[in-house]
């Protein structure tokens, strides 16, 4: 699950993943931690999946993950993970994924427990400084949850793999040999919503790698399936409560 160019490092009573990936993607498949876990890039961009949603960070934002919740990452090509561990009786007490601003003063903290191998009592101080640090950013997650009846499944994949194409219910009806009624019945019974607004929460959730990574908003929103940035901007604001240019930057 770890690359050749990654590796995990070991210290004392914690443990802290420190990889760099610098020619293709790389993902962490669904696992789960016994203690908590700080998802953090100090480049690059680190995407984090789970039940409650999809998280997309840049090197100014992390991710709490509490013990215990199982998670998914996605590595970006030129990307620098450093994900310090911690154990399931220290933190803010945190019982959901939680999106933190990572301060100049965390960034310090968080490369210093991967570059040194302080005594336990050293490194508890510097995992209290870094707790103190780590502000809670209100960051609304978009959700895709996935079909379980292998027709509309097949059909879920192939949106996701190109949101951008703008084929009706009817026409993957007819490419999967299934009839619209039934796939809609699919959508909306097993994603708990009906098939277009499940496609627009699968072009919001591929449109924040590429917001993330400055593209302007026009080629975002044209990459992922609309016409006009105006349609994209409101789509997103609606889902998100703030526009695209704004939503790595609110607090």
């Amino acid at each position: 699950m770890i690359s050749r160019n990654s590796q995990l490092r070991v210290r004392g009573d914690g443990a802290i993943l420190v990889a760099e990936f610098s020619s293709a993607r790389h993902r962490f498949d669904t696992h789960w931690h016994t203690g908590h876990q700080l998802a953090w890039a100090s480049s690059g961009m680190l995407t984090v999946s789970s039940t409650g949603g999809t998280w997309v960070l840049p090197p100014a934002r992390a991710l709490w993950i509490p013990a215990g919740v199982e998670h998914a990452m996605d590595a970006d090509r030129h990307t620098t993970v450093c994900c310090p561990y911690f154990a399931a009786d220290r933190g803010p007490g945190w019982t959901a994924p939680t999106v933190v601003a990572i301060s100049p003063l965390a960034r310090e903290l968080i490369l210093h427990l991967a570059a040194t191998e302080p005594p336990t009592a050293a490194r508890r101080r510097a995992e209290s400084v870094l707790f103190d640090q780590l502000a809670p950013v209100p960051v609304t997650t978009i959700a895709v949850p996935m079909p379980r009846d292998p027709r509309a499944l097949d059909v879920a994949r192939a949106v996701i793999e190109n949101p951008a194409d703008d084929a009706t219910l009817d026409i993957w009806a007819r490419r999967t040999g299934t009839s619209t009624r039934t796939l809609a019945r699919l959508f909306t019974a097993e994603t708990g919503m009906p098939f277009g607004r499940w496609r627009t929460q699968v072009r919001l959730r591929a449109a924040l790698p590429l917001l993330a990574e400055g593209l302007p908003v026009a080629t975002a929103a044209r990459r992922v399936g609309y016409t006009t940035p105006s349609a994209f901007v409101a789509v997103f604001r609606k889902a998100t409560g703030v526009p695209p240019g704004a939503y790595f930057t609110s607090r």
